[in-house]
């Protein structure tokens, strides 16, 4: 069982992102205000749970939530500010995009930067320990998950379908035989050893 709250009788809200190490496409945060005494036992950490569990998953969290919001940050933002910073960026997207401001921010990991003036916790494997920041979770991977299907679409060589742009083995080697997309983060390895690859046409 999940915890419900770090301290009773604030409005918290829990964060956390997804595709932080993929090789494509952006990075994805969302925030999440569960309603006072909210208790779903089947929360958890997202990379805990098979497709199916996250999107019933997300469907309740959207409809339950006092607020939610997912946010991101883009692969040209990636390469410019390192993908760190651009996950803490797309948090506080995530934050200020509530409908209800939080009292204090329950963060997945073990680093963030303040934001807002709101006092924060760092919680290093949070989706697995709270409420909120495993809704967070589930919304994030959920949301990314649907960006790339779509990218997926137009370019069914890299199947984004399934690695949803991690650094598998068969998603490299769709770089090196096709090239490198707009949606490759150019910051990161594309191609183990340094090999050059080409741009994709």
């Amino acid at each position: 069982m999940l915890l419900p709250y770090h301290t009773e009788g604030r409005r918290e809200a829990g964060c956390d992102e997804a595709g932080r190490g993929c090789l494509a496409g952006p990075v994805f945060a969302a925030a999440v205000i569960l309603p006072s005494g909210y208790d779903n036992p089947r929360l958890n950490d997202s990379k805990k749970l098979d497709e199916r569990a996250r999107n019933a998953l997300r469907a309740e969290i959207e409809a339950d939530a006092l607020a939610w919001s997912v946010a991101t940050c883009t692969v040209e933002e990636i390469d410019r500010y390192n993908i760190f910073q651009s996950s803490y960026r797309a948090m506080h997207r995530a934050i200020d995009s509530l409908t209800e401001r939080p009292d204090f921010l329950l963060i997945d990991g073990k680093f963030f930067v303040p934001h807002a003036d709101l006092d924060h916790c760092c919680v290093i494997k949070g989706d697995g320990k709270y409420q909120s920041i495993a809704a967070a979770g589930i919304l994030a991977k959920t949301h990314r998950d649907e960006y790339m299907l779509g990218l997926h679409a137009a370019y069914p060589q890299f199947a984004w379908n399934t690695n949803q742009g991690y650094p598998t083995r068969a998603h490299r080697a769709a770089i090196e035989s096709h090239g490198a997309t707009v949606h490759h983060r150019r910051s990161f390895t594309l191609l183990p050893g340094g090999k050059q690859y080409r741009l994709f046409e």
